[in-house]
């Protein structure tokens, strides 16, 4: 699943194209797509034609819109999810579930293409509301901010992290602690504080949370970079090229492989219905609970 530094590179090559555009029409393809929609507030193409884009928004691994009429576009990837920019009148892409033809000053005329091979995605207008002292989806209100956002209080989040009694990997990947990072960047982050996946939150000092902290930032901030991470066509920006974070992978995706830092093989164990990756000699696996 694209994770906040896909979503962002995504984000970054909307908002210069679409920012003050006018949504001249709207066709969903597949009404599949609007399934996070909430069609009692009204009709999707309905609130979307003839209303402004002010801005591309995003928290963690969502990404919005924001519209002249108050309220919000949200996009969400799901598992192959992609936003395209496309001239007018070129061939469609395959799996289109929702196309915008929008209008600007800058650009002339655009095509915003929502496509979804296997529909886990969606887009939805959703009313904004206030939260950590800003104007977000409710869909979005649920989450923290993430690390990359100028307000993420770093005290706060060491505070919170040490007061959980669980895995660190697992206080990683809840978003309602600290958002966007998920099952790739955590292994990433964890390798390079040298911490195992599933050492108690308890035990972890302040000074150790700082440093996970810090490397988060780091693999976030090189992934971004990068483009992020493409293990497939699945995962691209708006005009369809791969990021390629994956070839500068310390741990994830990497069983079997020497470490980068030990030379002993990368171990995979399952975890969460997902996989966890890790040095056994660099990430020694904490005891066992008394």
């Amino acid at each position: 699943m694209p994770e906040l530094p896909e979503v962002e590179v995504v984000r970054r090559g909307l908002a210069p194209a679409v920012t003050g555009a006018q949504i001249a029409h709207v066709e969903v393809v597949d009404a599949r797509s609007l399934k996070r929609h909430d069609a009692r507030r009204g009709d999707f193409v309905g609130m979307l034609e003839q209303a402004q884009i002010n801005s591309v928004e995003r928290r963690g691994k969502f990404m919005w819109m924001t519209l002249s009429t108050g309220d919000a576009l949200v996009v969400h990837l799901g598992m192959s999810g992609q936003v395209l920019l496309r001239e007018p009148g070129a061939d469609d892409d395959r799996h289109v579930r929702i196309r915008l033809d929008v209008s600007t000053a800058a650009h002339g005329d655009l095509v915003v293409t929502f496509v979804d091979q296997r529909i886990f995605g969606s887009m939805a207008v959703d009313a904004l509301v206030e939260q950590h002292g800003a104007l977000v989806p409710s869909q979005v209100a649920h989450i923290a901010l993430d690390p990359l956002d100028e307000r993420f209080d770093d005290d706060a989040f060491v505070a919170a992290l040490r007061r959980k009694r669980t895995g660190i990997k697992r206080a990683l990947l809840d978003q309602t602690l600290v958002s966007g990072i998920g099952n790739i960047y955590a292994d990433e982050a964890l390798w390079a504080s040298r911490l195992h996946y599933d050492r108690p939150t308890e035990r972890v000092t302040p000074a150790q949370a700082r440093t996970v902290l810090a490397e988060v930032r780091a693999v976030l901030r090189k992934a971004l970079a990068e483009g992020g991470t493409s293990f497939d066509a699945q995962y691209v920006n708006v005009n369809g090229q791969a990021g390629y974070f994956s070839h500068s992978l310390n741990a994830y995706g990497r069983q079997g492989e020497a470490c980068s830092r030990c030379g002993v093989p990368i171990v995979r164990e399952s975890f969460m219905n997902r996989g966890s990756h890790f040095c056994p000699v660099c990430q020694r696996r904490p005891r066992a609970r008394l």
